[in-house]
């Protein structure tokens, strides 16, 4: 069942967040255009949608009526006006980068209808540093999925001073209609609940791990079968993108002068030997034979 009122979902960027992200409110009846400036990103989201509902239902997790109903709501376009113009809500899924965010922000906040929601996907990146664009501060707030979209459950909603209850509300009905699970911060936090938890965790194994103490496969291996976690710190990052790691490290510390927050030596490494985890094939292991 969808929220009243929220009928058409723009998802910006098609990556592999975007992407999965579309599907899912797809998949729990919403009408979903996905847009990405790249044709390239575009073509692969497409091609993942029209892989991944055959594949449930050939698994038997969904019906094929389903699957056909999903597919019959999204559809992929690199004109963000055609996308957004009448979206209720939008969700940005672009890089982790403050002034392409406030770039799209500034043109959503044209495009779209007054009533519609902007919402972040970001998961550093607080509202407030991005609403000023807009001229519709109320409406403005994070709604961060986790990697992989299609799988995860929890959803942060984090309310910016200047979000209202009432958008605050509406995002958490949208999570619970899409079969998540969301949890809503009052207040803005740098790295919100999960991350400033899992920060913690992978600064002190890429200490450990720079400092020589341990392998990468036994720092993984420690938190896995010690601390019970379903996988290890570096096999995360793998999965969530070392660029992306990069990419927070290099904002947080542009934004503190810290020299504490700099990307860890080894995170440098990988990012500039393009060796990011999954999405290119290697990052602290090797993917490129599976």
């Amino acid at each position: 069942m969808t929220v009243a009122g929220i009928n058409k979902i723009c998802v910006v960027g098609a990556g592999n967040m975007g992407h999965q992200i579309a599907l899912s409110a797809a998949l729990a009846g919403y009408k979903v255009v996905c847009t990405d400036i790249s044709p390239e990103i575009l073509a692969k989201a497409e091609q993942f949608a029209d892989t991944y509902l055959p594949e449930r239902v050939a698994k038997g997790k969904l019906s094929e009526e389903a699957a056909k109903a999903a597919r019959a709501n999204i559809s992929f376009t690199s004109d963000l006006k055609e996308a957004a113009g009448d979206a209720d809500l939008v969700i940005e899924a672009i890089l982790e980068k403050l002034e392409l965010k406030r770039k799209v922000f500034a043109q959503l906040d044209e495009i779209c209808p007054p009533h519609t929601i902007l919402a972040t996907n970001s998961s550093f990146i607080v509202s407030s540093k991005i609403v000023d664009v807009t001229n519709r501060p109320g409406k403005v707030c994070n709604m961060h999925f986790f990697n992989p979209a299609l799988v995860m459950k929890l959803v942060e909603v984090v309310k910016g001073p200047h979000t209202s209850e009432e958008t605050a509300g509406t995002v958490m009905e949208v999570c619970k209609s899409m079969g998540k699970i969301p949890v809503l911060l009052q207040k803005e936090i740098y790295g919100f609940l999960v991350n400033r938890i899992l920060a913690a965790i992978n600064q002190e194994a890429l200490y450990l791990y720079d400092m020589g103490i341990a392998s990468y496969e036994d720092i993984d291996n420690a938190v896995v079968y010690a601390l019970g976690h379903p996988m290890g710190p570096f096999r995360l990052m793998d999965l969530t993108g070392i660029d992306l790691s990069y990419y927070i490290g290099m904002e947080r510390y542009q934004e503190t002068g810290d020299p504490t927050h700099k990307p860890s030596p080894i995170v440098v490494e990988k990012f500039v030997k393009k060796e990011w985890g999954r999405k290119t094939g290697k990052g602290f292991y090797d993917y490129s034979k599976k």
